[in-house]
């Protein structure tokens, strides 16, 4: 069983507690967050960011790299909430990953560059 088997499995339960499909903001967190809209869960987005980089500071320090695990789950789940949201999906993001594969960060960087001034020009 694949990585994005179980993404999917996830972004599944989440496609399914949206309002639109029935989710009920008083039986689920998801549905809860979904019903207050991006505000909401734009905002845990920066906070398990946050939790994270402290985490990852942790681990720098002799914490437990657990912890940094558990705290990119969280990171990660409610970035899917966001994707969902927006009609999107974890196979955009590793389509996204693996257009990028082979690709030195600087030469990614230097095309998106490229192509915002090329946008801007037109």
């Amino acid at each position: 069983m694949s990585s994005l088997d179980t993404l999917q499995r996830l972004a599944d339960v989440i496609e399914s507690r949206k309002p639109a499909h029935g989710g009920d903001p008083e039986k689920s967190y998801v549905a809860r967050l979904l019903h207050k809209g991006p505000d909401a869960f734009l905002k845990k987005i920066g906070e398990e960011a946050t939790e994270t980089v402290m985490a990852a500071k942790d681990v720098d320090h002799g914490g437990d790299p657990s912890q940094l695990v558990y705290e990119i789950a969280d990171l990660w789940f409610h970035s899917m909430i966001a994707l969902a949201h927006y009609g999107l999906t974890p196979a955009d993001v590793v389509n996204e990953l693996a257009r990028r594969e082979g690709l030195s960060g600087l030469e990614e960087k230097a095309l998106r560059k490229a192509q915002a001034r090329e946008q801007l020009g037109e």
